[in-house]
């Protein structure tokens, strides 16, 4: 009835419709097009008012009354019920349904599109998890020995990841590792694929000739040597449940980064005294001793970022300059700019972002001078590149107190040399001295030249080289997912081993002794080899107490609220006397 009642309305409808259309002008051939369409639609009525002789038809009344109601309703509205009542019978979403593919279904590629024929498959990359991620786990990876008043981190298997980047895609994995990862030789990379030890998406890679294409994981295991720090115990000043202030002892790191993992104070931390989860504040260089803070929570962590960031901490610091700095008090607002993140190289430059150090001398013993300093901005190097710049480097400083900056060593900002033929000097001045790890690059100083350093942000991540980049400060810590294609660089005069990844190496004896790292006494442990390690078949004399410590303290970090201090090291002292 109602359907009848829909096509007799449709009729008068297409009535007025021509009607229309002739008092508009339209010419006949449009009025006739438009006739054919509708007739097509009042054909229908034909149909409507045959019997209904299929079975499909022969349903209840409550069913034909339905079915009358929804002639009605609105397209939209009916799509709309009919999709919501497929949904709450079948419990899945309309994109939950599985496609249908016939004779069966198609691998597909990265972006959901389907393999060409001998297309190579690449999965979606994984989520990172944006939470705290070093556990017990990565802590049990190896362990601590002391010797010689030294840290050392017993050799051990480690696997650096990381992601195809942009500039590889379309390249092989040997022409990557020939272009941009010197540190070991094509022959290495070939021998470690062979034991696979080189992985492409979990899959292990023999023929170096891959293609890299977008989101592919590379995968490298190596035989990781970390440099030695100085034994010096960790103190924790303060642990109230919400920050953790320590007294970090000059060459540890903060963080994982570069050639470094375990002889860090996260891990440190970790191992020893069983803190983790930690939250990052702010930040020393590996260098510098001093306070360092670390937030228990998220909530404090961003509290107190916030507080550096409005400049409300004031911090002060305590350095040994070379000379006679002068007396009373001296600021430096030279602006400073980031002209190397690979080295982490600063320089006083228009360009440079606005800074401000206020400096006061407090002790000269005749050759030196201990000054006091309190950075009002937080630049990268900011006190170490002002003192430079004001002709007095702080002693030991292995960048900015190096000659390679020239007969004035950037007094004043005068250097008479490109920022490339900088960097060299420098490595070149390290190399000479075999202090190159002082610049926590590798030996070959790979990744400096002006090629690599466009490719250079300001987050600070660990590369596949293994050296370090600025990261914001304030977040947590992850695990380490970037890719190392070669050992480490290390300053050890050790050959311990540890479990092999693929647990058949010959080369291999039995494992090290673990340690708590919590020893005092000198023990040493087990010599064993990796056969494929350059670093262990390097005998490297360990580091001199002047490699190992910069005079530079962070003697104070005060807020709104808060007081964190130290005491004065023992350089800082009027009668320290310098070792010759």
């Amino acid at each position: 009835m109602h359907m009848r009642s829909s096509v007799r309305n449709f009729r008068k409808c297409n009535a007025l419709l021509f009607l229309f259309l002739g008092q508009t002008g339209v010419n006949s051939r449009v009025i006739n097009k438009t006739q054919r369409h509708c007739v097509s639609f009042i054909d229908v009525n034909s149909i409507l008012n045959r019997p209904f002789y299929s079975p499909w038809f022969q349903q209840s009344s409550f069913m034909m009354q339905q079915a009358a109601v929804a002639a009605d309703t609105p397209a939209e509205v009916l799509e709309e019920k009919t999709t919501t009542k497929v949904t709450a019978e079948s419990g899945k979403r309309k994109s939950d349904e599985p496609e249908s593919s016939g004779r069966g279904k198609r691998r597909r590629g990265a972006g959901g599109k389907k393999l060409r024929p001998g297309e190579r498959y690449v999965p979606p990359p994984q989520k990172r998890n944006p939470g705290v991620s070093f556990s017990q786990e990565h802590f049990n990876e190896t362990s601590y020995y002391f010797e010689g008043g030294l840290r050392k981190v017993c050799p051990y298997y480690f696997d650096f990841k990381t992601y195809c980047k942009g500039r590889w895609i379309g390249k092989s994995l040997l022409e990557v590792f020939k272009s941009e990862f010197r540190a070991e030789s094509i022959e290495y990379y070939q021998k470690a694929a062979k034991e696979g030890r080189i992985r492409l998406n979990d899959t292990p890679v023999e023929d170096l000739s891959v293609v890299l294409r977008n989101n592919d994981l590379m995968r490298n295991t190596v035989h990781r040597h970390e440099p030695p720090v100085v034994s010096k115990p960790l103190e924790v000043l303060v642990d109230d449940g919400e920050v953790v202030v320590v007294d970090k002892p000059a060459s540890i790191p903060v963080h994982p980064c570069g050639r470094f993992r375990h002889n860090t104070v996260i891990f440190i931390l970790g191992k020893e005294r069983g803190i983790s989860e930690l939250h990052t504040v702010h930040r020393l260089d590996r260098l510098t001793s001093g306070v360092l803070l670390f937030a228990r929570t998220l909530e404090t962590s961003k509290k107190l970022d916030q507080l550096v960031r409005d400049r409300q901490v004031e911090k002060e610091y305590v350095c040994r300059v070379e000379g006679e700095f002068p007396e009373g008090e001296l600021i430096c607002e030279e602006p400073i700019l980031v002209v190397s993140f690979k080295v982490g190289l600063c320089r006083v430059d228009p360009k440079g972002k606005e800074c401000r150090t206020v400096f006061q001398r407090l002790s000269f013993n005749g050759k030196t001078s201990v000054v006091r300093c309190f950075p009002l901005t937080g630049r990268t190097h900011q006190i170490r590149v002002h003192l430079q710049y004001l002709g007095f480097p702080i002693l030991n400083d292995p960048i900015y107190g190096a000659s390679a900056w020239g007969p004035h060593r950037g007094k004043g900002g005068l250097v008479e040399k490109s920022i490339e033929e900088l960097l060299q000097a420098l490595v070149e001045e390290h190399r000479s001295q075999e202090s190159l790890h002082l610049l926590d690059i590798p030996d070959d100083g790979i990744g400096i030249e002006p090629e690599a350093e466009k490719h250079k942000t300001s987050e600070k991540v660990e590369t596949l080289d293994g050296t370090c980049e600025t990261k914001e400060s304030g977040d947590s810590h992850q695990i380490d997912t970037q890719v190392q294609t070669g050992c480490s660089t290390s300053s050890e005069t050790v050959s311990q081993g540890c479990t092999d990844p693929n647990s058949n190496s010959a080369s291999l004896t039995s494992q090290p002794t673990k340690s708590s790292g919590k020893q005092t006494e000198e023990t040493t442990s087990p010599e064993t080899r990796d056969h494929l390690c350059s670093e262990c078949k390097l005998v490297r004399p360990d580091p001199t107490e002047k490699e190992l410590i910069m005079y530079l303290h962070a003697l104070r970090y005060k807020g709104p609220d808060f007081e964190y201090s130290t005491q004065l090291p023992d350089w800082a002292k009027e009668d320290w006397v310098q070792a010759d």
